[in-house]
Formats: structure tokens, C-alpha cells, sequence
């Protein structure tokens, strides 16, 4: 099998080709970053028409697209209904709308709030790059569950960065240091493990 990924930026790409290899340790796959959320909504249908095209004109040969974006305080199951219509519309079935027999191909992911959650999610990972990071930032309230950090994930990242002085480049920088340590299994984040079923679930499909 192999997998396209529409992501909404670079530190997102980074992030998941670190990630995706210990998830799915046997697949190909690519990442195609947009210039923020906006964009990628913004070309999602006719990105989607594109591989809908491509897979008709390639039976047999399995191929998967996902698409990841931050959820930035709006509305989820809106942004969730977005994304599945667009590919219903591409005529592409997705995992919570899969066809007939069951199969999908498209998987939409939301992190929540944003994709610096599944950091807070991996303390272990931070804190190899960031040493300065207490082991103890994981039991803190405001930091107990990732996906709940009030704010803005990034701003609260930033904030720590910066408490335990150290000088922070911008998202890019961050996830080029933390990503190389995230381990799938570990992960306290609610959405990433929801992503990392979601992409599993695309392997155990039968006869599709």
C-alpha cells in the first residue's frame, strides 16, 4: 500500500516522517504540505478529484490518502463534515463513510487544538530535546490531558520553551527537534492515537 498525506504545513510534514515509519514500518507513503488550513480547504476537492482519477485508472493497486488538520478552536464535528463531504463529493469513500462492502480509502484526522498537542502528548520526547523540560510536566493540571490546553497548543509550547530559557525558532525548529523522539506508543494525546488507529484500520481492510 501507499499513502498521500495532505497536511497543513512543514512542521506537520516533519513531524509525520518521523512518525509513520514506526506506525506503519512496511508502507510508502508521501507527505504534501499546504501553506496553512486555509489553503489545503481551499484545494482539498480538486487535490481529491485528482487521486479519485488516478485510482480508477489504476485498479488493483492499493493506495490510501489522509488528510491531517489542527482543529484551531473551531467547531470539530464541522470541520470533520467538511472534510468528508468534500471526498464524498470525489465520489472517494473515507472510514466513517466507507461503501458498500466496507472499504475506504480516505481517512480525515483533526488534531486537537493543534498538531503541538501530540507533543505534550510525548513528554519523553520533549524533554530529550529540551532537557531544561521537568519529568514531572506531565502530572502539572493544566498540561494532564494534551488535547484540553487552553490557549493555543503552539502558544502554550512556546511559553514553556521560554520559562526554561530556551530560544524557540518558530514551529518548524521545535518539530524538527522533537520529532526525531516521539514514540507512537506512548503518545498521551487523545487525537493522536485516534490518527494512529485511523491509519492502522486503513492495513486491516479485507478483501478491498
Amino acid at each position: 500500500m501507499h499513502i498521500e498525506f495532505l497536511v497543513e504545513e512543514e512542521s506537520a510534514k516533519v513531524v509525520l516522517e518521523a512518525l509513520i515509519p514506526h506506525i506503519l514500518p512496511n508502507v510508502s507513503f508521501r507527505v504534501h504540505p499546504f501553506r496553512g488550513k486555509q489553503d489545503l480547504l481551499n484545494q482539498l476537492e480538486a487535490r481529491l478529484r485528482g487521486y479519485a482519477a488516478w485510482i480508477r485508472g489504476a485498479p488493483g493497486y492499493r493506495m490510501a490518502l489522509v488528510v491531517l488538520v489542527d482543529n484551531d478552536q473551531e467547531d470539530c464535528y464541522a470541520l470533520k463534515r467538511k472534510l468528508e463531504e468534500a471526498a464524498q463529493r470525489c465520489g472517494l469513500a473515507t472510514k466513517s463513510h466507507p461503501d458498500a462492502r466496507g472499504c475506504f480509502v480516505v481517512v480525515n484526522r483533526i488534531a486537537i487544538e493543534e498538531l503541538e498537542a501530540w507533543f505534550f502528548g510525548d513528554v519523553s520526547a520533549l524533554r530529550q530535546a529540551y532537557p531544561r523540560i521537568p519529568s514531572t510536566l506531565a502530572q502539572r493540571r493544566r498540561y494532564r490531558n494534551p488535547d484540553a490546553i487552553r490557549g493555543g497548543t503552539w502558544e502554550a509550547l512556546d511559553r514553556l520553551l521560554r520559562r526554561y530559557r530556551y530560544r524557540v525558532g518558530g514551529k518548524l525548529e521545535v518539530a524538527r527537534k522533537v520529532a526525531p523522539h516521539l514514540d507512537p506508543s506512548r503518545n498521551r494525546s487523545r487525537s493522536f492515537q485516534a490518527f494512529r488507529a485511523g491509519l492502522t484500520s486503513l492495513l486491516q481492510q479485507q478483501d478491498c
